[in-house]
């Protein structure tokens, strides 16, 4: 019998729907079956963890001294060596075990020593066994081996064990399992799109961005990404004169009497960059609203000059483990669409639905349809009384109750200082992703005595709320590459419109063009390369150019443009003015 663990740490979240349920159940299972074959290879091999994940399971491992690293070329034998495991089709026994018989064990197992000896004296433990291989882990599993239908060994990683660089460096073998090979084959093939997909991939060739290992996780901008972030910016900046937010500028650096007094120096200072600086420590901010409490506290204000809405778009850094950076989409420097509303009590429930109906707006123009909403409940870690979180979580859930809005409540996932609405969208290819939140907060007014004074002439505490429609920037930009696939609509597009002169004599009409189109506001530009007008043509489509107009004699003597499209639509010849007033069209109502 060989012992590991596969449960407790990084154990995956229970699902109320059946089929993920059954997909969690299999995933798991097959995690055990790729441990099993792995040991019939390595059998002095150190198995650490093996959850199952949303979309698979993947398992931690330590190779004995001396044995070469795996590789993508291993994992063929390991699938083979799986299916003999699930064709003998074994069943999943469960047996409680005690500490005591649970660290004899284990005894040369460290990592799992390590676990066991981190779970609560009052927790039961428990084995799953299959064949000649037995795992210490909470479950829950499949009846037996053959139940694993279809399954795929996708890659091999490194990953620090529990994610802390100060420990081994392990190799993590990542799969995933299906119900039907059917349901297997979907899914490889939304991977082989989402390939296509990448941020990454698609931010190095379209130019957008930029990482260098001297700034580690914080992107650098280029020339046409900084455009897309900054028309990003310049949509919320509308929408804030519209809803009546006020923009600041606050610092990045403060003194930790601050941290010590919003609470992130006990509840999150593991997430944030400290230092001293003439004998005193500071920390770079990770979140602005403390700065936003102290400009408030100011000055008692009047009942009549509530709501006040403060927003901001200041850099913020968070320390995030290089395990779990990844491009746009988790970094350590970035700015969001940041505001803090002080508001008083009766005016909470209007500031929420304001904010919904909002955020269903944008997202349905950014072309995300498919929306939920998770009502995040107090964690166990947190600042304020109970009450103060009872009052909190009850706005939230009558919020939602009051506008028709379906949503999820998930304990223990709320803020340090109050609970939230995180919102997620599908993508184009069914992918779930969290992008704006929404946050209510009865603990900083507290910390900061922040008071407004009613009108019958009492000095009462305003209500915090912190919001963001997109989230991060950085984030909702990686998502949304991936989302349209690089082809940003026609207002977000970095270049708008290339002009391709058919030959050389047609440039001097072709600046022409571009001349008239730039002065009223649309970013277009020559394409006066020595190539072949095709070729032209087809860089532009790869580029995501919404508009490609190409000029020969006729257009430059009748005044039009061949119009055609990223797509490879042949729109025919227009002219100029109306080419630029559909464009401008196309800018001015961000179609």
């Amino acid at each position: 019998m060989s012992p590991s663990l596969s449960g407790k740490e990084g154990s995956h979240s229970k699902s109320s729907d059946p089929l993920s349920e059954k997909r969690e159940r299999i995933r798991h299972s097959a995690s055990h079956v790729m441990a099993d074959a792995l040991r019939s290879f390595y059998p002095e091999v150190q198995l650490a963890i093996g959850p199952p994940t949303d979309d698979g399971f993947y398992y931690d491992v330590l190779l004995p001294p001396g044995t070469p690293q795996l590789t993508l070329e291993d994992l063929p034998k390991i699938e083979e060596k799986m299916r003999q495991i699930i064709k003998a089709d074994h069943k999943f026994i469960y047996k409680e075990i005690d500490r005591k018989e649970a660290l004899e064990l284990f005894a040369k197992a460290p990592f799992k020593k390590q676990i066991i000896e981190g779970i609560p004296a009052e927790e039961k433990l428990s084995l799953y066994s299959h064949g000649g291989f037995t795992d210490l882990c909470e479950g829950p599993h499949v009846n037996s081996t053959g139940e694993i239908k279809a399954f795929k060994l996708m890659s091999v990683a490194g990953a620090y064990w529990r994610g802390d660089e100060h420990n081994a460096m392990l190799q993590r073998i990542y799969g995933t399992a299906f119900e039907s090979q059917a349901a297997l084959d979907d899914h490889l093939k939304n991977l082989e799109e989402a390939l296509k997909r990448d941020h990454r991939k698609l931010g190095k060739d379209l130019e957008l961005f930029m990482f260098d290992p001297v700034a580690p996780a914080s992107p650098f901008f280029l020339p046409k990404g900084a455009i897309v972030y900054n028309e990003l910016i310049k949509y919320i900046r509308e929408l804030y004169k519209k809803y009546g937010y006020q923009e600041v500028i606050t610092p990045q650096i403060f003194s930790t009497d601050l941290w010590k007094r919003s609470g992130h120096y006990d509840n999150y200072i593991e997430n944030m960059y400290m230092f001293e600086a003439d004998d005193r420590e500071f920390g770079v901010k990770p979140m602005n609203c403390p700065a936003h409490a102290m400009m408030y506290s100011i000055r008692i204000h009047s009942y009549r000059e509530l709501p006040i809405r403060f927003a901001d778009f200041g850099r913020l850094h968070r320390f995030e483990r290089s395990g779990v950076t990844h491009g746009l989409t988790r970094v350590r420097s970035f700015a969001q669409d940041d505001a803090h509303i002080f508001a008083r009590p009766d005016q909470v429930q209007a500031e929420i639905t304001v904010f919904l109906n909002q955020f269903m707006e944008t997202y349905h123009m950014f072309g995300f349809g498919d929306i939920f909403i998770r009502l995040s409940l107090r964690p166990e870690k947190r600042t304020g009384t109970d009450e103060m979180w009872d009052r909190a979580e009850a706005a939230l859930e009558n919020a939602l109750k009051a506008n028709n809005l379906k949503y999820a409540p998930t304990p223990g996932e709320g803020a340090f200082y109050g609970p939230k609405l995180d919102f997620l969208v599908k993508d184009a290819i069914g992918r779930e992703w969290q992008l704006g939140t929404l946050q209510l907060d009865y603990s900083l007014p507290e910390r900061f005595n922040l008071e407004y004074a009613a009108e019958d002439g009492s000095i009462m505490r305003p209500v915090v709320i912190h919001r963001a429609w997109l989230g991060s920037i950085e984030r909702f930009l990686g998502i949304l590459i991936e989302h349209l696939a690089g082809a940003f609509p026609v207002w977000l597009s970095p270049v708008q419109v290339v002009l391709v002169p058919i030959a050389d004599r047609h440039t001097e009409y072709a600046f022409k063009v571009v001349s008239e189109l730039v002065e009223a506001g649309v970013r277009a530009e020559v394409d006066d390369r020595k190539e072949r007008m095709n070729l032209k043509i087809r860089d532009a489509q790869l580029k995501k150019v919404p508009y490609i107009l190409v000029v020969g004699d006729k257009e430059a003597e009748a005044g039009t443009a061949s119009v055609r499209m990223r797509t490879g639509e042949d729109k025919g010849a227009k002219s100029v003015a109306d080419v630029k007033a559909e464009i401008m069209q196309m800018i001015n109502e961000r179609k």
